[in-house]
């Protein structure tokens, strides 16, 4: 017996056949009120979340079947509800029956998605059987499927969606080489199927091999940084970290932005320090220094972010907000950042920039002079730049006129 039948799950009733329209701010707001009600209850009922978490993936897609999802924002709320969700089902302490009764729900969800929302599922599945004997028996149920669509020969070559479900379940069955063997007759040289390959070869310890595995012969459609990502995974649970580092670390951590690439190596690597992440940084993007602004200022090093706020154009607002928040503990580097951002915007830098956002660096600006004690110094300065200023309808010298206007105790 499932120990969650009696278990009403709120999430249940939103996530009926057809339940959403055509927006997906709806839809993304239940999906993510869904994965927390599973998490909350995780905390204290594994058994009962691994349950819910099942039932929720058969219900996804079916009320999901109109929902605009040309944005992508749909579908990367469940990709990320899909990754947590399977962590809870595989750590769940279930019996063998139950997690085969899960199993097979799941796989019946697979199957019926045809939109699709859960197609990610599969590459979780060894991990979903949690027993190596039950992926075993799993990748037995796959294995013919994809050498007959990967059998030139067979008359039934297409697509399969048992094929990542497969190699999962060989991988977490210990059946490698089969993973190898059968890697080696897809017609398909795709990463989606080669980091199958580069997972045996490392779970043999053969992981120089498992790099060249990964390299080789990428594709024009491979996502480099997931490449870089695997290949610096092998070298880091190797103990070889200066290594990964110098090959991968850069292109294995890029995220959306350069504070977060940023942020996301300095968590990863925290025998180097900051500046030679920066440094390495800064020198990977040459022509964009400027962009590295508040990755600097993050770290601490002031000096250095004005630095490369001056070498090549840094966001206004960023720099604005930097003399803002530093007007009191650094006013000096305040003072820079906000001349900084003046500059920028005399150029024309910025983007659908207000007289708001001129008052605002030329305020914060004047506040940090103000505490630095170089107030007459700082306006100085901000009149010689303003009167360069290089765009065409002189926007800045317009909004700051009265503020600039020379005053008679001057």
């Amino acid at each position: 017996m499932i120990p969650s039948a009696a278990h009403k799950w709120e999430f249940a009733a939103r996530f009926r056949r057809n339940a959403f329209g055509w927006r997906s701010q709806p839809a993304l707001t239940r999906v993510k009120e869904a994965v927390a009600e599973i998490k909350k209850a995780a905390r204290k009922d594994p058994l009962l979340a691994a349950e819910g978490a099942v039932l929720f993936l058969e219900k996804v897609s079916p009320a999901l079947a109109h929902v605009d999802s040309s944005s992508g924002a749909i579908g990367s709320a469940v990709n990320k509800a899909i990754e947590i969700l399977a962590s809870i089902i595989a750590g769940a302490p279930a019996d063998k029956s139950v997690r085969e009764g899960w199993l097979e729900r799941l796989w019946r969800a697979v199957e019926d998605d045809d939109i699709p929302y859960i197609e990610l599922l599969p590459e979780y599945w060894g991990e979903l059987c949690a027993a190596p004997d039950l992926a075993s028996k799993w990748a037995d149920s796959f294995i013919e499927g994809v050498r007959m669509t990967w059998n030139p020969s067979s008359g039934h070559r297409g697509y399969f969606k048992g094929t990542t479900a497969c190699l999962s379940s060989l991988i977490k069955a210990g059946r490698n080489e089969e993973v190898l063997a059968l890697l080696a007759l897809s017609p398909y040289k795709y990463w989606h199927y080669r980091k199958w390959g580069v997972k045996a070869l490392s779970a043999m310890g053969r992981k120089a091999e498992a790099i060249r595995y990964a390299e080789e012969n990428p594709g024009i459609n491979d996502p480099p940084g997931a490449i870089a990502e695997a290949c610096e995974e092998i070298l880091l649970s190797s103990g070889l970290r200066d290594e990964a580092y110098a090959r991968y670390a850069i292109a294995a951590n890029r995220r959306t932005s350069y504070l977060a690439t940023f942020r996301a190596i300095e968590k990863k690597y925290p025998g180097k320090t900051v500046i030679h992440i920066l440094n390495d940084l800064v020198e990977s993007t040459p022509g964009e220094e400027g962009k590295w602004f508040a990755s600097a200022k993050s770290a601490g090093l002031y000096d250095e972010a004005i630095a490369l706020a001056n070498k090549t154009p840094c966001d206004p607002r960023t720099l604005t907000r930097a003399a803002r928040d530093e007007a009191a503990k650094h006013p000096e580097f305040a003072v820079e950042a906000g001349v900084a951002a003046l500059k920028w915007l005399c150029e024309g830098y910025g983007y659908e920039i207000t007289s708001g956002d001129i008052r605002d660096a030329y305020r914060y600006a004047m506040e940090a002079a103000k505490n630095a004690n170089s107030s007459h110094e700082t306006l100085n300065r901000i009149r010689k730049l303003i009167a360069s200023e290089t765009s065409g309808d002189r926007i800045v010298a317009g909004v700051l006129s009265k503020e600039l206007e020379p005053r008679q105790n001057e």
